[in-house]
């Protein structure tokens, strides 16, 4: 089966591109590089193109099985101040890709979607029936994506899964590939970059919350993972059927958790500063991952001092 990955020059396409060789799939990586890297492409059919390029995508889904969808800006901040970048690429540029597709013979389609589309939860853990709220423009961006595939689904037969991430994070095991962001925002690699000297101190927002700590609760989920649940993603399509998808592992760690954990494995203290809290964070974003284990038979393996290690490997083999 040959599959497109849309988007696989970025963090989590390049690692479940990765997975997918593995497992056998002729991969084809798509990607405009705008924030993707080459480097994470090598080894693959690459071919630079934007999402709305049509013609451009018709000769290559002549010549693909299936879809896969990471090629998102995922600013949470940035989406607010320039929602327009956002709606253009996340759902306008989006569209034109989820057209083309129709326009050939491909019927599966796996996208990158979030828990974001959550907004504040009503309940955590987060199960998939949680009302959709989300609370900021990437949140929402995804969610109209995803009402997108479930009208085409109903009217066109495309079979989809959405998988909503949780914390991505984390590593390829081989230290080949891991994360290449420009801005960085995610924890670990901001906590590794405090401790290399790169920043003076780990800024944490908010040590007033309502958790054990007082810092925010997020649900840390592997990469690799998170990529394992995309090829079962695949296997579930081939039974004709479409579903939206939480990917998690069931348990939260607080920020101050997560650097007492990078602190013991990493050997060295971390500098942190204690800040206001930022709008719009929940206290907790924990995933119940109930319904991937019954329809995927799909479960994380890794836990959190997995996501260190590999990715305290790979940060520290690379400097960018």
């Amino acid at each position: 089966m040959a599959v497109l990955v849309v988007g696989g020059a970025g963090y989590i396409g390049s690692h479940t591109a990765h997975v997918l060789q593995r497992k056998g799939y002729d991969v084809i990586i798509y990607d405009n590089l705008s924030t993707g890297h080459k480097k994470l492409a090598e080894g693959f059919e690459f071919i630079a193109g934007d999402m709305a390029d049509t013609a451009k995508l018709a000769k290559i889904l002549s010549r693909c099985d299936a879809v896969m969808h990471f090629a998102a800006h995922a600013y949470v901040g940035e989406s607010g101040t320039n929602p327009r970048k956002y709606f253009h690429n996340n759902v306008t540029a989006g569209l034109a890709l989820l057209d083309a597709v129709m326009d050939s013979r491909v019927r599966k389609f796996i996208f990158s979607s979030t828990c974001a589309v959550y907004g504040n939860p009503v309940k955590v853990p987060i199960s998939e029936n949680n009302p959709r709220q989300p609370v900021n423009t990437y949140g929402a961006t995804k969610l109209a994506f995803e009402y997108a595939l479930e009208a085409y689904g109903r009217a066109y037969g495309l079979k989809y899964v959405s998988f909503r991430y949780f914390n991505a994070a984390g590593a390829d095991e081989n230290g080949s590939i891991g994360e290449m962001h420009d801005p960085e925002t995610h924890l670990i690699p901001l906590v590794f970059e405090a401790i290399q000297g790169k920043r003076a101190a780990l800024d944490i927002f908010g040590d007033d919350y309502p958790t054990a700590d007082g810092t925010c609760i997020r649900d840390y989920i592997h990469v690799t993972d998170l990529a394992e649940a995309h090829v079962l993603g695949l296997e579930y399509l081939n039974k004709g059927e479409s579903a939206a998808v939480n990917l998690g592992t069931g348990k939260g760690s607080s920020v101050k958790e997560v650097v007492a954990a990078v602190e013991r494995i990493t050997g060295h203290s971390v500098p942190t500063h204690i800040g206001p809290r930022r709008p719009g964070d929940p206290p907790e974003l924990v995933a119940d991952p109930s319904l991937a284990q019954k329809v995927l038979n799909w479960k994380a393996k890794r836990g959190l001092d997995d996501i260190i290690s590999t990715a305290w490997k790979w940060a520290q083999k690379h400097s960018f």
